[in-house]
């Protein structure tokens, strides 16, 4: 689905936290819905989401992606919309076998069918409650912080030169939505990667 906003009660550099207000109401919803543990899905920077799968490649598969775009970034009619395809009620053994190690479905996690309109209703109850938490000037910053799965692991980072960057990624920025990765050469110890500058993150032991 995709879902429009007029977010003028965002900064402009605050709007990537319409996507992540997306990515937790889907995770809330996916896992009640499912049957899932409370964390169980979890969050690949910057715009997946994903179970911990060990076997897999890098020991995570892809149940959901999101894009967002928005034009009018500064001025009083700005518009954003937040695109995201989530694998519902999709049994694995129907998947493509070219994509069967890194995907999955909430039939495949938890086990049992998912009706994909009991998953829509819990998902938009839990994103209005989460942009009006927004609207209010709240984000809910320690559930974005617990469900990214980048958090310790080491990162191949493709930039848009071609050049990439293996580190380790020590967090995500609450402010900037950045990617944190260590740097020796920084004075922190640390350096920001923005989504916007990079092409492609991948988790250790993923092929391109």
């Amino acid at each position: 689905m995709s879902l429009g906003f007029t977010p003028t009660y965002v900064a402009p550099d605050r709007l990537w936290r319409l996507a992540a207000v997306v990515a937790m109401a889907m995770a809330d919803a996916a896992e009640e819905v499912a049957g899932l543990g409370m964390g169980k899905l979890r969050f690949k920077w910057p715009n997946d989401i994903v179970v911990a799968a060990p076997g897999a490649p890098a020991g995570v598969r892809k149940l959901a992606g999101l894009l967002g775009e928005s034009e009018g970034v500064g001025t009083p009619d700005v518009r954003a919309v937040v695109g995201i395809g989530t694998n519902v009620d999709w049994p694995r053994a129907q998947f493509p076998a070219e994509l069967a190690d890194s995907m999955t479905s909430l039939h495949d996690i938890g086990g049992r069918s998912v009706v994909a309109d009991e998953l829509l209703e819990a998902f938009l109850i839990r994103l209005e409650a989460r942009v009006i938490s927004l609207r209010e000037g709240h984000f809910d910053v320690a559930t974005w912080h617990s469900r990214q799965i980048t958090t310790g692991r080491t990162v191949r980072v493709e930039m848009p030169d071609g050049s990439e960057i293996v580190s380790k990624a020590v967090g995500v920025d609450g402010t900037t939505g950045a990617l944190l990765i260590e740097d020796a050469a920084s004075d922190s110890g640390e350096r920001e990667l923005l989504a916007g500058e990079v092409t492609h993150v991948r988790l250790a032991g993923v092929t391109p």
